[in-house]
């Protein structure tokens, strides 16, 4: 049987006061409760810890073998229980969470100095990388949640929508794409394009939209950072598709940016968890301080997505 704590501090008070009375009134039970305890733990345990007589209490040599070692349970339960209330009360704790990197350039520091703020002792750490990363990083439990796009359908994990954003063509100033008045996609893939990696979940939609219009590209380059993409685009290398946040990942000076004109370019982005698994009370705190801060603040370039898609 494994004691329980009250018992331990019971067995403890006895054994430094020399005294059931006194003990009693040290950890606040009746003298009959503490005996109770005391004898519970012996039978738990199965040796007698204490000799009594009228005029004293003495520890039998079991007792003065298990003194030490119960010191050490009580102090590590005292240690998981105030490290535990601690996690609950939010004093304490760490947020790992994996993210598109459009996301964590713009609304997700903002919602991390409201965190922080609220929350100093919770640490959170940031993973940025591509669509299929995030729900990999969520699946091997690496991050606890993502802000992030399936591509494909997974029953591993679940997705609560939150935001959507739109595609953008980035090219320089000056370029004959200023003169068009609306952006299609035809009119963008004429020109060497600047398209992020593979596995990418805007490389992803903008392929599908080129496949519906059976559409032949040149690509002028390629690049997993969106402020690599932008410095293409300043070199004169080509037009990049990207989402319109990218105008936060990098700087823009020389560089015009417009929307895409096509309703199969809009991504929405979702809360990623596990199936069937819930969040640690510091990851739940942030998504709620996460959806506060995409509600209470301007959006440049993403709208709230209200339904949700399992």
């Amino acid at each position: 049987m494994i004691p329980h704590p009250r018992q331990i501090r019971a067995f403890l008070a006895v054994a430094r006061l020399g005294s059931f009375t006194r003990a009693a009134a040290e950890v606040h039970l009746s003298q009959p409760a503490l005996t109770v305890q005391i004898r519970q733990l012996e039978e738990g345990l199965g040796v007698r810890l204490f000799d009594r007589d009228k005029r004293q209490v003495r520890l039998t040599a079991a007792g003065r073998s298990l003194l030490a070692p119960l010191e050490r349970v009580l102090v590590d339960l005292d240690a998981v229980l105030n490290t535990s209330q601690d996690l609950a009360a939010l004093r304490r704790g760490k947020v790992v969470l994996a993210t598109l990197p459009s996301v964590a350039a713009g609304l997700l520091p903002q919602a991390m100095r409201h965190f922080q703020d609220l929350h100093p002792g919770v640490e959170v750490v940031v993973l940025d990388v591509v669509a299929e990363m995030v729900v990999q990083l969520v699946k091997s439990e690496t991050a606890e949640f993502g802000l992030g796009t399936r591509l494909t359908p997974d029953r591993a994990v679940t997705v609560d929508d939150f935001l959507i954003d739109r595609l953008w063509a980035f090219y320089p100033d000056g370029h004959s794409l200023e003169r068009v008045p609306t952006l299609s996609v035809p009119e963008v893939a004429a020109f060497p394009l600047i398209l992020t990696g593979r596995n990418s979940s805007v490389r992803v939609l903008f392929e599908r939209a080129l496949a519906r219009q059976n559409l032949e590209i040149r690509i002028a380059g390629e690049a997993n950072y969106m402020s690599t993409a932008l410095g293409m685009v300043r070199a004169g290398l080509g037009v990049a598709v990207l989402p319109a946040s990218a105008a936060e990942a990098g700087s823009v000076a020389g560089i015009a940016a417009r929307p895409i004109q096509a309703s199969w370019l809009t991504r929405r982005i979702g809360i990623i968890r596990r199936a069937g698994c819930g969040l640690s009370p510091a990851a739940e705190r942030f998504v709620e301080v996460l959806r506060q801060t995409a509600a209470g603040e301007p959006l440049r370039y993403f709208a709230l997505a209200d339904a949700k898609a399992k």
